[in-house]
């Protein structure tokens, strides 16, 4: 479909609903906020539905009270896709990644948006998608410029975007903060994105269990490879909750192992009441996406990936460790 075509679509008052993936993150949440915060400005009715909860520490984003958990209210967020006349798929490459919503989603006769910049989507009637891009936020600044609406990023909008750019390049310390990323966070601080309150706001905002339960990662539960530069965390149902665990508490915590000199894969297995949710990340070239592809049905980023597992954590975790014999010359090397 060509840009003009949705220009078309887009050019007369629409009822939207923008959804994410399940538990969302600062690039799902700020993605879908400001396309919301902007659509809204164009005269749409405009309303992000997300799959479940999501952390504390986005709550301050500028639109965050209209947002509708579809978990808690699914007979309204199915009506609400049903009615819908254009549906925006924010930061997730399958409809899968958004659970409950999913059906909902694949049955409406809305016209449906991927803008997305994970590996291999599924199609959808009109693609902005792009794996080279940081993040989904980075693809939404675009997407409103293609639109030639550059000049109405207000503050809100702009601070929606810088806080998933932010997150999604660690702090803007991944190889996919390019000359171009700078460009567009300086467009965007320029527009009112007051870049010191966002560091605040998100890094800056942990309860006393959080912090505490991130001192139990480091200092208790990790554990290091050194021959295989690998390290990982594990953490049961048990532990989450002596540290009375909420949405958001264990973000970021894969990252800290690849701060050990040597290490270049980095992952925690967390126990949950449906599984074993297992985060992947890595440094170089070795492609965390294809591994979770290939051994725990997940995917993402080539160093940054998610995946899954129905075995016991201490299964999983055995699983795991008899898989590095297979890639450690790939980790090793990278």
């Amino acid at each position: 479909m060509e840009n003009t075509e949705l220009l078309t679509i887009l050019s007369s008052p629409k009822r939207i609903v923008i959804t994410t993936h399940k538990n969302p993150d600062g690039d799902a949440m700020g993605s879908s906020l400001a396309l919301c915060n902007y659509l809204t400005l164009k005269g749409h009715n405009a309303l992000v539905i997300t799959p479940n909860e999501y952390p504390d520490f986005l709550d301050w984003l500028p639109g965050n009270s209209t947002v509708k958990n579809g978990k808690d209210i699914p007979q309204f967020a199915k009506d609400r896709i049903a009615e819908a006349d254009i549906i925006f798929c924010l930061d997730f490459n399958t409809l899968s990644r958004i659970d409950q919503l999913a059906k909902p989603v694949e049955e409406s006769t809305a016209f449906k948006v991927l803008i997305d910049h994970h590996q291999q989507p599924q199609p959808f009637d009109f693609m902005f998608h792009n794996v080279e891009a940081s993040s989904t936020c980075q693809l939404v600044f675009e997407f409103i410029d293609m639109l030639g609406d550059k000049a109405l990023i207000n503050k809100d909008i702009a601070s929606c975007l810088y806080t998933g750019i932010m997150t999604d390049t660690g702090s803007f310390k991944f190889p996919s903060t390019t000359a171009k990323v700078h460009r567009i966070i300086a467009d965007l601080i320029e527009a009112g994105a007051d870049n010191s309150a966002i560091h605040r706001n998100v890094f800056s905002a942990y309860t006393e269990n959080r912090l505490k339960l991130l001192g139990f990662c480091i200092g208790q539960k990790l554990v290091v490879i050194p021959e295989k530069a690998t390290a990982y965390i594990t953490l049961t149902k048990e532990e989450l909750a002596k540290y009375s665990f909420q949405p958001g508490d264990t973000e970021g915590i894969v990252n800290y192992p690849l701060d050990i000199k040597g290490i270049k894969f980095s992952v925690i297995f967390i126990e949950r009441e449906d599984g074993i949710k297992i985060s992947f990340r890595s440094v170089g070239t070795f492609s965390v996406n294809q591994f979770s592809r290939a051994n725990f049905g997940g995917g993402g980023h080539d160093n940054a990936a998610g995946g899954q597992s129905t075995l016991s954590l201490q299964q999983t975790v055995e699983k795991f460790v008899t898989l590095l014999d297979t890639y450690a010359a790939d980790i090793i090397n990278s």
